[in-house]
This record gives C-alpha cells, structure tokens and sequence, in this order.
C-alpha cells in the first residue's frame, strides 16, 4: 500500500494520510498500555491524568478488567484500524483520476459472506465472556455479612441487620474537614461502610425519593437504588484498604456530593469496630430520641 501511495499522484498527500493512519495505530496501541498500567497503579480511587480501569481487588473485578484491557479493547481498536485502513484504500484506489470509467460490480458474494460471518464471530467472541461475568455478577454465592443500603437526597444510610441493627447516615467530608483528615476531597464520608477482608458481602439497595445508583469501581460494583423495591448485589474484597465511590445516577442538584466510603480491613478489626459502631451510633440514636420528645413536649 505505501508502495502504491507514494507512485500515485498526489503522492504527497496520501504519503500523510497513511501516516495518519499509522499514528492512529500507535495512539490506540498507547492508550492501550497506559490504561493497563493505570489499572495497576491505585487501588480505592482515582488517580490525574489515570486511563483504564481502577485497580480491582475482587475476582469479579479482575475479571471485568481483563475483559475490558486484554478483550474489548484489542477487538475495537483492530476494527478501528482496519476501517480507517479500508477507507483510505477506497479512497485511493478508486479515486476518479485513477478510474476515468468507473466500474459497474455490483456484487460478490465471498465479500457478502465474509462481512455478514465475521461481525457474528466477532459478536459471539464478545458475548461468551460478557454472559459469564454478568452471571457471575447476579449469582451471589452464600453471604457472610448483609448490609441494606438507603439512597436519600444527598446521602447514603446503611443498616447491619445482622448485628442487632447497627444503622447509620454516611455523609460527604467538607473540603475543610478531608484536608485535616488526609482523605480524598469530594470523595471522604463522615461514617464510612465497614466490611471484613475475604468475606462475601450481600448489598440490599432502596432510596427513599429518586433512583440513584451505588457504584464502587474497584468492586466493578454498580447498582441501582429504587423507590419501592430493593435491588440486590454483591462483593468480597480480597485486600485491605479504603475504597471510595460515589453515586453514579443523576438524582438532583447535589448529585455530584453523595460519596461512598468502604474500609476493608481484617475479621479481628471488624469485630473491634462492630463493637465501637454499636455504642457511638446508639448514643447518637439515643440522643437523637430525646431531642425530638423534648421538642414534642415543648410543643
């Protein structure tokens, strides 16, 4: 093809067309590296100027990444290329110049075929391992902790039915505040979620007024809270660490301010904190009870 280019007239200007198209190449060959090496890069949050995925740390997450850097992403950016490659070949070869009569084929049927086989090949290549994740993703297997998430406007309320109803709000850090912290701006809680390392976690999502969505990219966790009815989904976190989120479906002015915070540390901590979160947010609760009685009588 450069051989031909660089004989035909115009030479000059398709010379820089194929050059393009090499560049093209090498820029999706880049961003595919850079991607790969960003997922390695920071696990729990985002990072300036990161391409790919976050770090994953649950096998599901794994998976989903490998799906996405070392499948999808090879598949786009081949179709990418050769599209571009056949369109300047096109282009090229049948220019008018180069055809003064043009010509009058109007089929051919081993093109027909190829066209129509290989984009279902290539969709079948896609869909056996997208089946596979999305099973692996709705099919959770027995869980060790339950926790019932309440999506409100603009903040997140969790519940561990299973320790006696320890509940809780979790609310954005002021930039003020997560400075003083060292956390994360826009991305810290006041109350963070809690959860033991290796330990299946089942998530029951509601929201008490517009649909918003709880997504934690390292779990590869996103789901849905809705109005009426309680969504169900699932991770277990293989390394320790504090990993944040935010809510990932348009639900109002402050949308962009509804954080989730989840530590993830050993069955001994977990224990300690259950311990801790029982007597702080009881106090609390208590506290809470007895202003809204004095305020009732006062009435």
């Amino acid at each position: 093809m450069a051989a031909f280019l660089a004989v035909s007239n115009g030479g000059v200007t398709m010379r820089k067309i194929t050059s393009t198209v090499q560049m093209l190449a090498a820029g999706a060959a880049v961003t595919w590296s850079a991607g790969a090496q960003a997922t390695e890069s920071v696990a729990g949050q985002p990072v300036p100027e990161a391409l790919g995925l976050q770090a994953p740390v649950t096998e599901i997450g794994e998976f989903g990444n490998w799906m996405y850097n070392d499948w999808l992403f090879p598949i786009i950016a081949a179709i990418t290329v050769f599209v571009t490659v056949l369109l300047v070949w096109v282009m090229v070869r049948y220019r008018a110049s180069a055809n003064p009569e043009p010509s009058k084929t109007s089929h051919n049927t081993l093109i027909e075929v190829i066209w129509t086989v290989v984009p279902v090949l290539i969709l079948v290549a896609i869909a056996i391992p997208s089946f596979k994740l999305l099973y692996s993703e709705y099919t959770p297997p027995k869980a060790d902790l339950t926790i019932k998430v309440t999506g409100h406007q603009w903040y997140w309320s969790y519940e561990y039915p299973d320790h006696d109803g320890l509940s809780f709000d979790s609310i954005m850090l002021t930039d003020e505040d997560a400075a003083k912290a060292n956390l994360p701006r826009l991305l810290a809680t006041d109350n963070r979620v809690v959860v033991p390392v290796g330990k299946t976690v089942k998530l029951l999502l509601t929201s008490t007024d517009v649909i918003h969505s709880w997504t934690i990219p390292s779990f590869f966790v996103k789901m849905d809270a809705v109005p009426g009815r309680i969504n169900e989904t699932w991770f277990k976190a293989e390394k320790p660490g504090i990993y944040y989120g935010q809510c990932s479906e348009l639900c109002g002015i402050r949308h962009g301010f509804m954080p989730i915070m989840v530590e993830v540390v050993s069955e001994e901590q977990f224990a300690a904190w259950l311990e801790e979160a029982k007597a702080q947010f009881a106090s609390a609760s208590a506290s809470t009870q007895f202003a809204s009685a004095d305020l009732t009588v006062r009435q």
